[in-house]
């Protein structure tokens, strides 16, 4: 007789902490090159440390934290100026081909949602501050995770979600200024429109130039760092 699979109890809360910890790196509670205490963790949020390991591990995926022999983990530094350049290289490489390949297989159900998503970075770019990061990224993500997916290519889909986790943890350790957050905006407006009227090289090359704006406010922003 076979042996009937229980789901593990644990799973469920590993998924809960892993959401609960990657929400405080999106509030900006925990700081580039932090020290992670699975104990004072354990006890903070109430749970045993088991569930924390396994989102932690989860987490040392996307690049966001850092597990050091004999250390435990700890939050990722910030980029240095060679790092974020061969991300942003590596986007320039992956994007603009994966956003062609999404402007062949447009349906009216995922340009709403990309639209969607650009109105909320509108509105969160209008936003104070303090309230706005968090859902600014977040829609800023959704547009890029939602153009992969309709590339109808799982090797480019999974070659993107693969840079998934370095672009988020660029995205939560650089500073959001107000003529900074609109500019994404615009920029996804032009990809948006391009994807809409069909023209997939011109989609291509919007996102490419959107690519190109990020790198460079990305490398002020790195430098910006390095001179305080």
């Amino acid at each position: 007789m076979m042996a009937t699979t229980r789901p593990s109890a644990r799973q469920p809360l590993a998924d809960k902490m892993y959401e609960v910890l990657l929400g405080q790196f999106m509030d900006g509670l925990w700081s580039p090159g932090q020290s992670l205490n699975i104990g004072a963790l354990s006890r903070e949020l109430d749970v045993s440390q088991t569930p924390l390991r396994e989102a932690l591990a989860r987490l040392e995926h996307t690049g966001l934290v850092r597990r050091e022999a004999l250390k435990g983990y700890r939050v990722a530094p910030l980029f240095t100026e060679r790092e974020l350049i061969k991300l942003m290289d590596a986007r320039l490489v992956l994007e603009p081909a994966v956003v062609h390949e999404a402007a062949r297989r447009t349906t009216p159900e995922f340009l709403d949602e990309l639209k969607e998503s650009i109105e909320e970075l509108k509105r969160c770019a209008a936003a104070p501050r303090s309230a706005s990061v968090r859902p600014y990224w977040a829609a800023d993500e959704r547009f890029h995770l939602r153009i992969a997916a309709q590339c109808d290519n799982p090797f480019l889909e999974t070659a993107y979600r693969s840079l998934g986790g370095h672009v988020q943890r660029f995205r939560l350790f650089t500073e959001l200024g107000a003529s900074e957050a609109e500019s994404p905006a615009r920029e996804h407006t032009a990809v948006y429109e391009a994807m809409a009227s069909g023209d997939a090289e011109g989609a291509a090359k919007k996102m490419r130039r959107h690519i190109e704006n990020a790198k460079a406010r990305a490398l002020t922003d790195r430098q910006a760092v390095d001179g305080g």
